[in-house]
């Protein structure tokens, strides 16, 4: 199986899937998409356990749903603060279950 045939394939598959949600996405006032972020967050590292997790969840879902589909555009510098925010989102969330946060 060659990986590097498939790769393009894959990232067509999800740009063709992500280009209705992401035309939605654009046609809200900006405001809307900050306050369901901001939202998230404070769900995120105000809940307690699963439900902290959970809003940290969904939010690095969407990171790395963006992340994803900018990835080819990006520089170095900015790949890197995509991994490092994801890392820090993925870390509370686990924070959360284990009961460290």
């Amino acid at each position: 199986m060659n990986t590097e045939s498939e790769t393009p394939g894959m990232r067509a598959t999800v740009e063709r899937l992500s280009a209705k949600p992401v035309v939605f996405l654009h046609t809200l006032p900006r405001w809307v998409l900050l306050v369901a972020v901001f939202a998230l967050l404070v769900v995120g590292m105000w809940g307690n356990g699963w439900v902290g997790a959970a809003g940290l969840l969904v939010l690095l879902a969407f990171l790395t749903w963006f992340a994803y589909l900018n990835w080819p555009a990006l520089d170095t510098s900015g790949r890197a603060l995509r991994v490092v925010a994801m890392g820090l989102l993925a870390a509370f969330a686990v924070g959360h279950v284990v009961g460290g946060f």
